[in-house]
Formats: structure tokens, C-alpha cells, sequence
């Protein structure tokens, strides 16, 4: 199969369709269970003054892009309406188990035929919301801001090893020398630091940029389309304090955050309450015709001048907002969802069965005795699914073999092997086999004011009792929970406090962070994951699929690597595959909206591994 991107000319952004070797997918197009609506976007209908969104979990890392590095903020808020990517995908075409169509975002792109340099030409006009102008040394110095802050590392873009970095030397001398002169005019000295060719990402005009990798990585373009490639204005960064250091990032934007391109601005914050935002009166794209916006509805002026998303912990008072017209949008959970499913007002999104929202089980390999293979093997047949399915998501859960997911089916289940299953014999002789003496209490963490995290948690609790293993369930905020995890070696030095048990987001379910099928493959399996790798889980034979999947086009050659590392992986099991779950709220429930009030919106094309609401400048109002 292959990606189709839109948008590839050599002078100017325009509409051609190339092939880049992948096998991609893509799903993020209203699917309402209860009713079908459309994310084509319409003239606005009965459209309120102002927009109100309660969402169940206040971003982690706060509004504070710098975190991107590190897949943070989640929930991004400001994803798409404040900060647009380098590279789109047209959420309005219909979505298979086919093709991404990619399109151009704030930049066109071209690709050299050994898929290793991709040029970027910046869509003219296009300015930051306090009037920086977009261009080319801005989009370099975030890149390269984000290898400072990642420490310098070789897989700074997301876990991918695709730079060959050994030429650069970026750090406080080079930002301080490039802020003596900005980055809207710089310097000599600063522009021959932008266009050296022997670095990776470089400068060749104002308005272009180039990324070339030191090997064939057929994804580069679906890794643009969130977080690294979000774009910010990093002279507002240098303005306000700069970067600070890779174990401290600058904390001024958590509260503040730095200006983006998109059609609507932050306006005021209230810690841990709401976010508010109102309409860019300088936005670029504020005279896209209708015809470019249906074609790229990302790019949306907006269809409301005021827009509110609060923080509301609280099901019942989301569920309460919502029915008296308090909020459009929410999010529901499981504790109120019979609300939902048993009232035909409302409309709800689903997700397919291969849609890239996971949840995993994390069995720590670096803590005893879940290093013990045996033990782990006997946890994996020890959970009961069917009954997991029904008591911690409404029955409205798919089975799957990780790590890929289903969209990528060239890389999906290589080798064909079944689900994980409930078998307490088979589990029970695989503890014996383990010979544990003494067996510890197990710790258990799992996120707070999410109710499908504790419901999952204590199904898991129960059926693990039936081996004698007793699990201490831990509660905690969100950030509480995040605050051991990293990397892998964060993972292997905090393994104590990780716990045996653990979810890579503390039960709220797990989204890609990039569009691509190297993924879950890096995020859950590799010694160079940056962030995910809960089970510190790390093989050689794995490994080797691991860098096929960034270093080559080959299909062919990165399907043989893979195939046995699937084989590997599902004989250590370092995971329990849980299941993807069909409702789209990554914390049990899903996002819901009247029939009559609103029309359509767009979602995060991660699958919530971004945001978890409607991009809210795409929502239309009206039956």
C-alpha cells in the first residue's frame, strides 16, 4: 500500500498526488455511534458567541510546547487551533485500511528519490500571532531547540535515530550567539551556523529548510503532523527567557504560552480550571476560500469568536454542563454513559477496530519478579479479557497483538499470532515454573479521575489474587504519576517506584505520537524510546526491527526483522495486550455532543495521542 501526499511541487503549494513506500491508514473523521455527521466544513449555523469544551484532564505539562520533546502537553489544547503543523493530513477524505493523504500544512514539501532529504518551502505570508514572521531560521531553531533539550540525543525527534547528529554542536553558546541578532533578520555569524550543509537540518533561503537523514525513513513527513512538527514562535522563546537546560525547561510558557500561527490565540489561563481563546484578528488564513479550507479543513479561521475549554475532573458535573447547554462538547465517562447510550440527543465518536489507541499492561522486566519471564507469562493468561471488556469499558473493546496496531497491516501481527488468553491452568503452571518463594506485594499506579484506569486496575487486582499475587493499587494526579517516567534508562533507574504494574499513561489509553508504523514498535520496545517503555523492555532480536523501521524503505527487509521480533516479543511478554478500545475518550467514555447544536468537527489525527477534544476551529454549529 501506499501514502498519497498532496501538495508536492518544486515552486509553489499546490495539489499533485505523489507515492511514498509505506502502508499506512488513517481515522479521525466523525464516526458517531448513535448518528452519523460530517466533518465537511459548512457555513456556521446558529453558532454561539462563545464555544464551551469540558474535558476530564488538565494538560500534562501544562501549555508549555517546549515539553513536545517529550510527547507533552497532553491533552494539547492548543494543538492545531494555536500551534499548526509543517505537514497536514485531509481529515475529510474517506479513511481505510489504505492511505494517509498527506497535505501541505505551513509548508510544501519535496522528497530526493533515496527517500533520505526532504525539502521544506514555507507557505509565504504566514506570520506568529504578535506579528513574528514564519520562516525558515524560526522552524531551525526549534528543531534543533528540541535536540538541546532532549540532552544532546541522537533519537531527539521522537525516539527516531534518523539524524546523523555528530557534526552538530548546538547548545547555550549557539542560542546565545543566534539571540544577538534574532531570528527574524539574524546575523552573519548566525546564518552561516543556519545554512551549514553538514548538519542535518539546515537553512537554504528564508522561506525553505531542509532535513536530510542518514538513511532512508519512508515517515518523516506523518512524524511532522504533531508535536516536533507543531510550529511556535521561537523568537518569542528567546524574547522570554530562552529554552532553559535539558533537565530544566523553561517554566514562564506553562502559564504563558508562546505564540503560534493558528486562528485563534490564548486570552487567559486559569491554572488547573479553563483555557480560554479567541480568534487571531491576524491570522493568515483568515482569506482561504471556502474551497481551501473544505480541502484542508485544519487551516479553519474558526466558526465561533470565543472559545472555552475547562478542566472538569468530575463526570457528573461534564455530563450536567452538557445537558443543560452549559458546554457543547464533552466528555462523558463510563460512570454517566448509560446517559448517553440511552438518549437519542446525543452523538458520540467510535473508533475502529485498527485505530492506533491502545492499552497495554506493562510488565517491568527490571523489577522482581516480573523480570522473570515465566511470571510474566503467567500474569498475561491470568487477566480475563472478556471480563475486563465488560467491566472496565462497556464491552466496547477490540482484542489485538501489539505493539503495531491494526492501520499498519504490512507490520501488524507479523507472524499471526493469536491474542493472549485467559487460561488460570496454563497461568498457574507458569508461576510454578517461575519457583518465586516470596513473592512481594505488587504496586499497581494508575491515574486519578479516570474512571476506566481504576475500573481496569481492579479487574486486573482480582484476577492476579486467583495466583496468589496480591497487587496494592496506588491512585494518583496525573502529574504524580508521569513523575518517575522517561526514557528507557529513566525506566530501568526508577524501576522501584515504576512498580511491576503499569500502564505507559496510568490506564487513560495510549495514542501514537507520531503517524507512523515505528511508533509503538520505539515507544514500547526499544532501548532508545524516549518515552512509553513502562516495561524496560529491551532485546536484541527486537531491537533489529526497531532500527529497520527507521533506517530503510524496504518493506520487504524490515517485514523479515519484524516478523521475528514479534515472535521475540510475544515470547518474553513484556506486555498484556488489553485491547483497542472502540469509544474515543482516552479515559473510558467518549467525546459527545448534541444532534442540532453541533454539526461536525475534526479530530486529532493521533488518534487522542495529541488532544483529545474536537480541533475546536473546525466545529460547526447547526443540524
Amino acid at each position: 500500500m501506499n501514502i498519497k501526499a498532496v501538495g508536492r511541487t518544486t515552486a509553489a503549494i499546490g495539489v499533485i498526488v505523489i507515492v511514498i513506500i509505506a502502508a499506512v491508514g488513517i481515522y479521525f473523521m466523525n464516526q458517531p455511534s448513535q448518528s452519523s455527521t460530517s466533518s465537511t466544513m459548512t457555513s456556521a449555523s446558529a453558532a454561539p458567541q462563545t464555544l464551551v469544551i469540558d474535558d476530564s484532564t488538565w494538560p500534562a505539562g501544562d501549555l508549555n510546547q517546549l515539553n513536545s520533546v517529550y510527547e507533552l502537553p497532553w491533552p494539547n489544547w492548543l494543538a492545531m487551533t494555536v500551534y499548526q503543523p509543517l505537514v497536514a493530513v485531509n481529515a475529510t477524505a474517506q479513511y481505510g485500511e489504505g492511505n494517509i493523504q498527506l497535505l501541505p500544512g505551513l509548508a510544501n514539501f519535496t522528497i530526493s528519490p533515496d527517500s533520505t532529504t526532504y525539502t521544506f518551502t514555507l507557505r509565504p505570508g504566514v506570520s506568529f500571532s504578535n506579528g513574528d514572521p514564519f520562516n525558515a531560521y524560526q522552524v531551525w531553531m526549534e528543531e534543533y531547540g528540541f535536540y538541546y533539550l532532549s540532552g544532546n540525543s541522537t533519537t531527539w525527534l521522537e525516539s527516531y535515530d534518523v539524524f546523523n547528529m555528530t557534526p552538530v554542536k548546538f547548545g547555550p553558546a549557539t542560542i546565545a550567539l543566534i539571540n544577538q541578532t534574532g531570528l527574524i533578520n539574524p546575523g552573519q555569524q548566525a546564518l552561516q551556523i543556519m545554512t551549514n550543509s553538514s548538519w542535518p537540518i539546515y537553512v537554504t533561503s528564508p522561506n525553505q529548510i531542509v532535513f536530510h537523514l542518514k538513511a532512508p525513513f519512508a515517515f518523516l513527513l506523518t512524524t511532522l503532523v504533531g508535536f516536533d512538527g507543531l510550529m511556535f514562535d521561537t523568537q518569542f522563546v528567546l524574547n522570554h527567557g530562552g529554552f532553559g537546560t535539558p533537565t530544566t525547561f523553561n517554566t514562564y510558557f506553562n502559564r504563558n504560552p508562546i505564540p503560534g500561527t493558528g486562528p485563534y490565540v490564548v486570552t487567559n489561563v486559569s491554572p488547573g480550571a479553563y483555557v480560554q481563546f479567541t480568534q487571531n484578528p491576524n491570522y493568515w488564513g483568515s482569506s482561504l476560500s471556502a474551497a481551501d479550507v473544505a480541502a484542508n479543513p485544519i487551516l479553519d479561521p474558526g466558526h465561533v469568536k470565543n472559545v472555552v475549554v475547562y478542566y472538569k475532573p468530575d463526570d457528573l458535573s461534564r455530563y450536567t454542563d452538557l445537558s443543560t447547554g452549559a458546554a457543547q462538547i464533552a466528555t462523558i465517562q463510563f460512570s454517566n454513559w448509560n446517559l448517553i447510550t440511552t438518549n437519542p440527543q446525543y452523538a458520540y465518536l467510535t473508533m475502529p477496530a485498527w485505530s492506533g489507541k491502545t492499552q497495554e499492561l506493562g510488565l517491568n522486566t527490571h523489577l522482581y519478579p516480573t523480570n522473570i519471564t515465566d511470571v510474566r507469562l503467567a500474569i498475561v493468561h491470568a487477566i480475563n479479557y472478556t471480563d475486563l471488556a465488560l467491566k472496565a469499558y462497556g464491552n466496547e473493546l477490540y482484542s489485538w497483538v501489539g505493539p503495531e496496531y491494526g492501520m499498519w497491516k504490512e507490520y501488524y501481527n507479523l507472524g499471526g499470532f493469536a491474542p493472549y488468553s485467559y487460561n488460570l491452568t496454563l497461568a498457574k503452571q507458569y508461576l510454578a515454573e517461575a519457583n518465586v518463594t516470596n513473592m512481594p506485594t505488587f504496586l499497581f499506579r494508575v491515574v486519578s479521575s479516570c474512571d476506566v484506569c481504576l475500573n481496569t486496575a481492579q479487574v486486573i487486582q482480582n484476577d492476579l489474587s486467583q495466583l496468589g499475587i496480591n497487587v496494592n493499587i496506588q491512585v494518583l494526579t496525573f502529574a504524580a504519576y508521569l513523575s518517575p517516567l522517561g526514557s528507557f534508562s529513566t525506566n530501568v533507574a526508577n524501576a522501584a517506584q515504576i512498580g511491576q504494574l503499569t500502564f505507559p499513561s496510568g490506564g487513560i489509553e495510549w495514542a501514537p505520537a507520531t503517524l507512523t508504523a515505528a511508533d509503538n514498535w520505539i515507544t514500547f520496545t526499544s532501548g532508545s524510546s524516549l518515552w512509553g517503555n513502562v516495561a524496560t523492555y529491551s532485546n536484541p532480536i527486537v531491537q533489529k526491527c526497531d532500527d529497520a523501521l527507521t533506517s530503510s524503505a524496504d518493506a520487504t527487509y524490515i517485514q523479515s526483522a519484524c516478523t521475528a521480533a514479534q515472535a521475540q516479543i510475544y515470547k518474553d511478554a513484556p506486555y498484556a495486550w488489553i485491547g483497542i478500545p472502540a469509544l474515543y475518550s482516552p479515559s473510558g467514555g467518549s467525546v459527545v455532543w448534541k444532534k442540532g447544536v453541533i454539526h461536525g468537527f475534526v479530530e486529532d489525527p493521533l488518534w487522542t495521542g495529541d488532544s483529545d477534544t474536537a480541533i475546536f476551529n473546525t466545529v460547526t454549529f447547526g443540524p
